[in-house]
């Protein structure tokens, strides 16, 4: 019983922490497009394989600075924005829970290449798109970038997680729901 509780004030602590740091700066969507289009480039000049998805990509949503915190019971959240050849078309929010041997707080980011029109219209028309329903994603890791080629490319939506820093291991985005924003 004792060990609950101490897990439920880690968990409580840990929640209060995540979401002040988040809100302290809601970003305008000026910061919004400027923050996505460099952490896209700064993908494209570090993972060849991406730039070659982008090329034939309808669109890209980018999370650049997504937080997670967690002890046994975790949380995530970051906002981005939808690109499509370079123009800002929609901003979205990204947040996760998640539970199991985990403890630390980490800082990265991930980009969401949706290759066909189809994709982008679940994106769209969903109130909420919960990353296992829907279309399928692709998680492209370091070790599958190397072998990503045309013949290895298959329609969906393709993920690439960049710009990883902290004191948590592992990166998943299952249980990662997705929503449309409207920032000002």
């Amino acid at each position: 019983m004792k060990h609950l509780k101490k897990i439920r004030l880690i968990v409580i602590g840990l929640s209060a922490l995540l979401s002040s740091t988040l809100s302290l700066h809601a970003a305008s969507r000026a910061e919004m497009r400027n923050e996505a289009r460099e952490a896209l480039n700064e993908l494209y000049s570090a993972t060849s394989a991406a730039r070659h998805v982008g090329e034939s990509a309808k669109a890209v949503l980018v999370f650049p600075k997504i937080v997670k915190a967690g002890f046994v019971v975790g949380a995530q959240r970051g906002d981005g924005t939808l690109l499509s050849h370079g123009k800002a078309i929609g901003y979205f929010r990204t947040h996760a829970a998640s539970y199991g041997l985990q403890a630390g707080v980490q800082r990265f980011g991930y980009a969401l290449f949706f290759m066909t029109d189809n994709d982008l219209d679940y994106l769209r028309r969903s109130g909420g798109w919960e990353i296992g329903t829907g279309p399928s994603v692709v998680i492209i890791d370091e070790g599958m970038a190397r072998s990503f080629t045309t013949t290895t490319q298959r329609k969906g939506v393709y993920a690439f997680a960049f710009g990883q820093r902290g004191l948590m291991a592992g990166l998943g985005l299952q249980g990662t729901k997705i929503t449309r924003i409207h920032p000002d």
